[in-house]
């Protein structure tokens, strides 16, 4: 069943349970249902059908457009308005004539109470029902705003770096200055295209990253001492965009130095329904601006790891003075 079908079937369950709730808890209840034709059980019978409506009028009308919008007068008033007309409606459809003047004070204080107390929690459970909603609404708007952020910043952050490598090149008059335009176009367009899905495929994303460690490899050539192993089935899998990419860009920007010993290591492999990066590189001496400084790539990328894989990812970074490593295993979809 879908998620619409789930709802209707609970709130039919629900319906149904209420309104059984007069039987089970009758005072006249006997096995040959002669306790039907009792007007008490009757009555109850009626204000438990007039309450269901009321449940949904609160739930959708009265809490979103009056208590949550603070108009505090108008809910009591039509809440009291409501109470009154059910708790007085059962009596005068069903009258009683069992009734004389010295037991009726003692009869219309116990309906009362009774009434009262299954109005009161039909009330608080909408009421508790609908703020429970709004939190999770509010909760996935925050998601969003926070992943959209974080997507922000992430593309600048690419393009700053990738721009960086095709200017190297044009100083130097390198022949590969064509190619490795024709590298970024493609990257940038999957950029623009498929960053702001949830999900993109697995095969697009493991050649994004192709491109991008190509390109870097023209750009720094031979004095890099590069190993990467790239083993799986990527087809038919999904995950989240650019969520790879910060780890292996942060290991050419603390690992390359041409007047160092350079090295960057980099595995990717996936299984039937997990992929496993490792990524490591040997720290060299870089000299860099303060924004550089501030790991706003590889930070970001944790906290969209926490937001889109909850409980479903483990990340361990091992940061020494003389390599920095990240070990990251995700469940796929």
């Amino acid at each position: 069943m879908n998620k619409k079908t789930n709802q209707l079937v609970i709130h039919l369950l629900g319906c149904a349970i209420f309104l059984a709730l007069p039987i089970i808890f009758s005072p006249d209840l006997s096995l040959d249902f002669d306790f039907i034709h009792a007007k008490g059980f009757q009555r109850d019978l009626l204000f438990s059908i007039i309450l269901i409506p009321f449940f949904y009028l609160s739930y959708f009308v009265l809490i979103p457009r009056l208590y949550f919008e603070k108009k505090y007068y108008i809910f009591y008033f039509v809440v009291f308005f409501y109470f009154a007309l059910i708790f007085f409606l059962p009596l005068v459809l069903i009258p009683s004539t069992n009734f004389n003047s010295n037991t009726f004070d003692t009869f219309f204080i116990r309906e009362i109470k009774i009434r009262l107390f299954l109005f009161l929690i039909v009330l608080v459970f909408s009421l508790m029902l609908k703020i429970n909603v709004r939190l999770k609404q509010s909760e996935k708007e925050k998601l969003d705003a926070e992943l959209a952020y974080l997507k922000a910043q992430i593309n600048p952050h690419f393009l700053f770096n990738t721009l960086n490598s095709i200017y190297s090149l044009a100083i130097v008059q390198s022949d590969n200055v064509a190619s490795s335009i024709v590298k970024l176009s493609n990257m940038m367009r999957y950029v623009l295209s498929e960053s702001s899905s949830d999900y993109v495929s697995l095969e697009k994303e493991i050649e994004y990253i192709q491109n991008f460690i190509e390109l870097q490899q023209i750009r720094f050539g031979s004095f890099i001492q590069f190993e990467c192993t790239i083993t799986g089935d990527h087809k038919n899998k999904t995950i989240a965009p650019l969520i790879l990419i910060p780890f292996i860009e942060n290991a050419y920007k603390h690992g390359v130095n041409a007047e160092d010993n350079s090295i960057i290591n980099i595995k990717i492999d996936t299984t039937e329904n997990q992929l496993f990066l490792f990524v490591k590189n040997n720290k060299v001496f870089v000299q860099r601006s303060a924004e550089s400084e501030s790991g706003v790539g590889v930070q970001n990328t944790k906290n969209r790891l926490q937001m889109i894989y909850p409980g479903k990812h483990k990340l361990q970074i091992n940061n020494t003075e003389k390599e920095y490593s990240v070990s990251l295993t995700i469940d796929l979809k």
